[in-house]
């Protein structure tokens, strides 16, 4: 019997992999996982720095550790079982590649070469390994062994990827959080129809729920793949939302156009149906998670403003308004600048003074009313690095430029969201500024598509750019 190559892969992780998320040497399955030793002195650098990528790292060190355990030295460097606690057993392993010397093809002055380095050591180590196996073909007892896996680096930075394929290693990019490959798959949160809606369906059940009218669809194709929460907008007024669905039907809550386009929020009514749309997301008690995507301009944060000044103030749903945002990934520290924590963030929270300023220019004061509103309302302003490990009651948390978190860096903040609290997420996927990020790669991609089918969350993307026309005729030809 021949040797057969093995199903399993070796995956070399970089330093980027494990602070885009600590726990990703457990989304391999049963392939097995290296960690170079230059990985481990670059976490090691980093535990002490930066908040939030600290954190991270020591996450990683510490899972990478409890699954090592007390193996030997020589286990550790040829791999331990990783038990997996979800389905109670080993599969795949977890070792650590020691540096190497005598195989350098890249100046070894680079972290980066030195993990390329060991990767074409081991390499090197598998191509003897398999030329041993088949020399020992006809032996009885090696009959049917495979021959070892293959060895691919898994790393965030593209230069790296691309210095080591021109070095015959096989790298790739970290997809196991990356839920979709194309951003134009991204839910809109509503369904638009030409002409008129109804012209689409043959059959309809309409029932009275509390003064609401519900109409009761078969799942026709059009419908296909709408969630819970999700719009359908016609060109003849019609606007309806997805309450439920049934066995092959879909549940819409009929809504009135002028009802919600003639909505206010603190003095701020929506111009056109889709920041009506959200608007009715932010103001509906029931919905705990609302994520506002759209180009520069397009009302995210306004909206998202005045219907929390509104809930706060005028019906009392909230005790105060969190107000937050990434600074560039939470790649820049705040320590440094002077003040107080709202004074340190004042300069990275800019939008949100601007966009109170813009709600209160028909005032006879609008400076006045500015300090009244910071003053009387209950803002508060935090920084992401300070969020870690607090619980906010009964708050309303406004994240900006959420774009530019990585899934892992979101799940940390949602979590904080305690008893009575709402969530809103602000972002723009076409201006990431963080490292290593894309738009099918980021947090606010992958909070999208995770929440989809959660009842108590929606997600509208607004159209236009409202801001000016100069703005709107840059975002199109810029």
């Amino acid at each position: 019997m021949a040797l057969r190559q093995s199903n399993k892969k070796t995956y070399v992780l970089d330093t980027n992999v494990l602070i885009h998320d600590p726990n990703s040497v457990l989304n391999f399955e049963e392939h097995n996982v290296v960690i170079p030793l230059t990985v481990l002195e670059e976490l090691d650098h980093l535990k002490n720095g930066n908040a939030s990528i600290a954190a991270d790292c020591r996450q990683a060190i510490r899972l990478i550790d409890r699954l090592l355990g007390d193996a030997s030295p020589e286990l550790i460097e040829s791999g331990v079982p990783i038990f997996r606690e979800t389905s109670n057993e080993h599969s795949g392993c977890i070792s650590i590649l020691m540096d190497q010397s005598g195989n350098e093809q890249l100046s070894d002055t680079l972290n980066d070469n030195k993990i390329i380095n060991g990767l074409l050591a081991l390499q090197e180590r598998q191509r003897k390994l398999n030329q041993a196996l088949r020399s020992e073909q006809g032996d009885s007892e090696k009959k049917g062994d495979q021959l070892p896996s293959v060895a691919v680096l898994v790393s965030k930075d593209i230069n790296m990827r691309l210095k080591a394929r021109a070095c015959g290693v096989e790298a790739e990019d970290y997809h196991t959080d990356q839920l979709i490959d194309d951003i134009d798959l991204l839910s809109k949160g509503y369904r638009e129809f030409e002409g008129s809606f109804w012209d689409n369906i043959e059959k309809v059940e309409t029932k009275q729920d509390g003064g609401r009218t519900i109409h009761i669809l078969p799942v026709i194709d059009a419908l296909k793949g709408m969630s819970i929460n999700d719009f359908v907008v016609d060109r003849q007024d019609f606007i309806g939302k997805v309450c439920g669905f049934g066995d092959n039907t879909v549940h819409i809550l009929d809504l009135t156009h002028h009802h919600l386009m003639d909505r206010e929020a603190w003095g701020l009514m929506p111009r056109d149906i889709f920041q009506a749309m959200a608007l009715d997301l932010l103001m509906d008690p029931d919905i705990h998670l609302v994520n506002l995507t759209g180009a520069a301009g397009s009302g995210k944060t306004i909206l998202a403003l005045a219907a929390a000044i509104e809930m706060t103030v005028a019906s009392k749903g909230y005790k105060r308004i969190i107000v937050t945002r990434s600074t560039q990934g939470l790649d820049k520290d705040i320590g440094f600048l002077p003040g107080t924590e709202a004074e340190k963030m004042e300069p990275w929270l800019g939008a949100i003074t601007d966009n109170l300023e813009a709600l209160h220019q028909d005032d006879e004061n609008m400076t006045a009313s500015v300090e009244y509103i910071l003053q009387k309302v209950p803002i508060q302003f935090k920084s992401l690095n300070y969020i870690r490990g607090r619980s906010f009651q009964y708050s309303l948390i406004i994240i900006d430029e959420c774009q530019n978190l990585t899934p892992h860096q979101v799940k940390t903040i949602i979590t904080r969201a305690g008893t009575g609290s709402k969530v809103i997420c602000l972002g723009n996927l076409a201006q990431i500024d963080t490292a290593y990020l894309s738009a099918p790669s980021s947090g606010l991609t992958y909070l999208t598509e995770r929440f989809r089918n959660f009842e108590h969350g929606g997600h509208i993307h607004l159209q236009g750019v409202p801001r000016s026309i100069l703005a709107q005729f840059a975002e199109a030809n810029l």
